[in-house]
C-alpha cells in the first residue's frame, strides 16, 4: 500500500493538475498516510467534521441511514477521489457515514493544516478551493438523483403512514392524533370542533352479493365521493371496514351538518358497477351511508366523549331508517 511517493501521487490527480511541482510539495508535507482494514469505519454520521480524506488506495463506500433505520449506499471513493470536505467548510455534521470496502489507505488532511495551507499559502489555497469546488460539483451533480430519490421515498413513507391504502383517506392514526392535538390546545372556545362518524349502509349485503372485492370497491367509490365535499384542514378518515369519520377542528355542528349532507347525497348518487361474470350483466347496487355528528364543546369535553357522541348520533341515523344525518 502506498508505495509512491505522496507529491508523486497527488501530482497525478486532477485535484492539483494547477499546482506546481513545489507547490503540490507544500501541500504533502501536510498528508497524513492513514490505514483502515475492510469494514473499519473512517467516520460516522453526525459527528463533527476534522479531516479532510483523498483516497490513496482501496475504496471507501458511504451511507446514510434513512427514517426507518435501513442504511442506503450513497456513494462509493475510489484512488484519487476527495471526500469529506463539506463538513470542514460548512462546519456542519458529517452528513453520511464512511467506511473502508477494502484494505484502504487514506492520505488525510486536518481541518486545522487546511486553514492554515489557505492562510500561509494564499496561492495554493485558492487554487486547491478552486479544483475542491469542481469535485463538489461533480459530486451534487451525481448524488441529486439520490437525494431526489430519497426525499421522494421520505415523502411517499410520510404519506404511508398517515394514509389509508385502499381509501387515500387519512388512517385511523391520524385522526385520532389530531382530534388530541386540537383539544390539548386550551379549554371553553378553544376547542370549538365537531366529528362526523359514519358507515355505509347495509354493507354485508354488499359483500354477500358481490363479494369481498365488490365491497373493496363500494369503499373506494364512496370515500372519493366524500374527498370533494371537505375542506382544507378537515380530516377525513377511514377508520376500518365501511366505517369513516371526518373531524372538523375549527367549527360547529353547522357546519357538521351541511357536510354530512353533501356526503350523503353524494353517496346516494354514486352508481358502481358490478358484474357477477365477463358475460353478465351489469348492476349498479344503490350505495348509502347513514351519518352521525356531534360538536363540542356542547356535546362533549374529550375527545373520546366527542367520539362516543357522534357515534351515539350515528346510531339514531340508522335506528330512523339510514341514509340520513343525525344530530347527538
Amino acid at each position: 500500500m502506498g508505495g509512491e511517493r505522496i507529491p508523486d501521487f497527488i501530482g497525478g490527480l486532477s485535484l492539483f493538475r494547477d499546482m506546481s511541482g513545489l507547490e503540490v510539495n507544500a501541500v504533502s508535507a501536510f498528508l497524513e498516510p492513514r490505514r483502515f482494514p475492510r469494514g473499519s469505519v473512517v467516520f460516522r454520521e453526525g459527528e463533527s467534521g476534522k479531516e479532510i480524506f483523498i483516497v490513496r488506495s482501496g475504496r471507501v463506500g458511504s451511507y446514510v441511514t434513512q427514517p426507518d433505520g435501513t442504511r442506503r449506499e450513497v456513494y462509493e471513493f475510489a484512488p484519487g477521489l476527495l471526500f469529506g470536505e463539506m463538513a470542514i467548510i460548512e462546519d456542519e455534521p458529517r452528513s453520511a457515514t464512511c467506511y473502508a470496502k477494502e484494505d484502504t489507505e487514506l492520505l488525510v488532511l486536518d481541518g486545522i493544516d487546511f486553514y492554515r495551507l489557505v492562510w500561509e499559502h494564499p496561492i495554493i489555497g485558492v487554487k486547491l478551493l478552486s479544483s475542491m469546488a469542481r469535485v463538489m460539483t461533480a459530486w451534487l451533480d451525481e448524488a441529486s438523483g439520490f437525494l431526489g430519490g430519497l426525499v421522494r421515498w421520505g415523502e411517499a413513507a410520510r404519506r404511508r403512514a398517515v394514509t389509508d391504502e385502499l381509501s387515500g383517506l387519512f388512517n385511523r392514526r391520524f385522526l385520532e392524533e389530531t382530534m388530541a392535538t386540537r383539544f390539548a390546545r386550551g379549554a371553553g372556545s378553544s376547542r370549538r370542533c365537531a366529528l362526523l362518524m359514519l358507515d355505509i349502509d347495509r354493507f354485508r349485503d354488499i359483500n354477500a352479493a358481490h363479494g369481498a372485492q365488490g365491497g373493496d370497491r363500494a369503499i373506494a367509490a364512496a370515500a372519493a365521493a366524500f374527498a370533494p365535499a371537505v375542506r382544507e384542514g378537515e380530516v377525513a378518515s377511514r377508520l376500518s371496514g365501511d366505517e369513516f369519520a371526518v373531524f372538523i377542528p375549527n367549527d360547529g355542528i353547522d357546519r357538521a351538518v351541511e357536510l354530512g349532507e353533501a356526503m350523503r347525497a353524494a353517496a346516494e348518487a354514486l352508481r358502481v358497477e358490478y358484474r357477477a361474470g365477463p358475460d353478465a350483466p351489469p348492476a349498479y347496487p344503490v350505495i348509502t351511508v347513514s351519518i352521525g355528528a356531534a360538536a363540542a364543546p356542547e356535546h362533549a369535553a374529550t375527545p373520546e366523549e366527542l367520539v362516543a357522541a357522534a357515534d351515539r348520533a350515528l346510531y339514531k341515523a340508522k335506528e330512523a331508517g339510514r341514509n340520513r344525518v343525525e344530530k347527538a
